[in-house]
């Protein structure tokens, strides 16, 4: 996770859940006909653009996790980029980057943006520990599904790894399209990687059993109410950290958590519904942790890429 600071400007099918695997229907779970599941998934794409995407766990591969306008336009076509995010002030892009390869790494914070023009600091900091996010979140804690609902559409956690998982060029090209639509059909799928309908659920089944696979959902916040998205770094003392971490994620507004390197060494993206709201949760929720020493609270301005990429 890092951020960039630059001048400024100045100027439903049926059948597609059957990439999924052979739990049970949500239907089945929640009494209602896989047709009226259908219909309301139907209506969420059209109401605020409900996407599914089939994202990979990089810890379990054993792989290292105006101007600004331009700049963050630049970084969202990058494909080992998530969640940038144009922050408040206009000047400020704050990118979450998971490079295959130290080279790409390197290639990227200390070659190319050090020679972006007007770009004048760039302050990067490792995700040590994830509390809450990615394959550890769960739809945003809407709280739409009761315990017993959760539970039979989780799947089981994957067992531990002996060591990261060797992924092959098939691998590769599944992930690929099901990073592009995590529902798509067998059908789409064996067109995008020209593999078998049975090898495909082989290699399907072996990357959610390993912890590689896993399925996130994007949406756009704001018809939801959702409008004030914020950046928390908390400075903790290092007694506290572990505590804090694990206290954070139980709160509905926060969607990830994680230690991190830098002074600030736990950061906090929470997602309220007006500035009332996040006043609230800075002074009543954080403000009672304990080993708090400080927050600083940054707010985005517009999300230019989540998962996925549509310019």
């Amino acid at each position: 996770m890092w951020a960039a600071r630059g001048e400024p400007a100045g100027g439903g099918r049926r059948d597609r859940g059957k990439a999924t695997g052979r739990r049970p229907r949500i239907g089945q779970v929640l009494g209602v006909s896989d047709q009226t599941v259908a219909r309301r998934f139907r209506r969420l794409r059209h109401t605020v653009r409900l996407r599914v995407t089939g994202m990979s766990d990089d810890s379990r591969l054993g792989r290292t996790p105006n101007v600004a306008e331009q700049l963050a336009a630049a970084l969202a076509r990058r494909p080992d980029t998530q969640y940038v995010d144009l922050l408040s002030g206009g000047t400020e892009v704050m990118c979450a980057m998971r490079p295959r390869t130290r080279r790409e790494r390197d290639d990227l914070l200390l070659q190319r943006l050090q020679r972006t023009p007007r770009v004048i600091s760039v302050t990067a900091h490792c995700v040590l520990r994830t509390f809450f996010g990615g394959p550890l979140g769960w739809l945003r804690k809407t709280a739409a599904l009761d315990p017993e609902e959760e539970a039979a559409l989780r799947l089981p956690p994957p067992s531990p790894a002996a060591g990261p998982v060797v992924l092959d060029a098939a691998d590769e090209s599944l992930l690929a399209a099901l990073r592009r639509d995590g529902r798509a059909t067998l059908a789409e799928l064996e067109a995008a990687t020209g593999q078998s309908a049975a090898a495909i659920g082989r290699r399907l089944e072996r990357l959610r059993t390993a912890g590689v696979l896993y399925f996130a959902v994007e949406y756009d916040r704001e018809p939801l109410g959702q409008g004030v998205e914020a950046m928390c770094r908390l400075t903790c003392a290092p007694y506290a950290l572990a505590e804090a971490g694990q206290a954070v994620p139980g709160r509905g507004e926060v969607r990830f958590a994680a230690a991190v390197t830098g002074r600030a060494n736990l950061a906090v993206l929470v997602l309220c519904r007006t500035t009332g709201d996040l006043y609230t949760y800075l002074s009543e929720r954080l403000g009672g942790l304990t080993g708090v020493q400080s927050v600083e609270t940054t707010l985005a301005l517009r999300r230019v890429k989540a998962l996925t990429y549509a310019p």
